[in-house]
């Protein structure tokens, strides 16, 4: 029952599934960054990526970070994609209207017994809870008119179309976050690998010796600290922006279960007598 009811109702951005073209796509883009922007020739001596930098130029400065910058870039990129896609998603999981608002017109329309409003604001707000709870409504008001079974299966049977409701709505709220909580690690992980390489090459600078070593030795200082920034800066984004739409799904879960109470408790109220 909750299927046939839910479905129709989906509209808007969904999200995206196939979230693999995304890392792609941040990746050709990052190694494009990384070549022509950060490599550009005005950010080095004589117009040459493998002179030193100019004075200054933090772009060449980061472009000396080495190989493994062009990665860390694709998981920064990859966090800002993400990031704006699940804000749309999510956007059109909460609806048209502000969520305490709708859930306390719901909760006013149950209380009164209006059911043709409580689904006409269903109708209006759209979104993952309006999807839930009119795909809940419409079987309450089959069990309105069912006989044969008791008061508490014809609970557990509007408790079960929450809950298969739920289930399909859920897949979009959730889609994605596994990656943006996998890139707070990641991004640490990668930096810290630049980090180690680039004092790899300082050490080996240090262990050839002469002062005609001082140019390599600066480069591997640089690049191991370009690494360690860059890789901070990109955990520090996928942290706030896997807890801010966590934070937001959750909201929204708590949302729907106060409404799937209300429900509950509204049937016990209106058949007290019932067996």
């Amino acid at each position: 029952m909750a299927t046939n009811q839910a479905n129709p109702k989906k509209k808007g951005f969904q999200g995206v599934q196939a979230a693999i073209w995304i890392i792609v796509f941040c990746f050709v883009a990052a190694v494009l960054f990384y070549k022509f922007v950060l490599g550009n020739p005005a950010n080095f001596v004589d117009g040459n990526p493998e002179n030193a930098v100019k004075d200054g130029s933090l772009l060449g400065l980061v472009y000396k970070g080495g190989i493994v910058v062009p990665v860390i870039i694709t998981l920064l990129f990859t966090v800002i994609a993400l990031s704006i896609e699940r804000f749309l998603a999510l956007r059109t999981a909460f609806g048209k209207g502000k969520l305490p608002k709708f859930v306390a017109n719901i909760k006013a329309a149950l209380n009164a017994g209006d059911f043709a409003k409580a689904q006409k604001l269903c109708d209006d707000q759209r979104g993952s809870v309006a999807n839930v709870i009119g795909a809940t409504l419409a079987t309450y008001k089959k069990m309105e008119a069912t006989t044969g079974i008791s008061k508490e299966e014809k609970i557990a049977k509007i408790q079960a179309a929450y809950d298969e409701a739920t289930q399909l709505e859920m897949p979009t709220l959730q889609m994605n976050m596994p990656i943006l909580a996998t890139i707070v690690t990641l991004g640490t992980l990668t930096a810290l690998f630049g980090t180690v390489v680039g004092m790899i090459r300082s050490f080996a600078a240090l262990a050839a010796g002469g002062g005609g070593d001082s140019l390599a030795l600066s480069q591997g200082i640089s690049e191991a600290l370009v690494n360690t920034a860059s890789g901070i800066l990109t955990s520090w984004g996928a942290v706030i922006a896997y807890n801010y739409y966590t934070n937001k799904i959750d909201k929204l879960t708590y949302a729907l279960d106060e409404v799937n109470y209300t429900i509950a408790q509204t049937y016990e109220a209106n058949h007290k007598d019932e067996a």
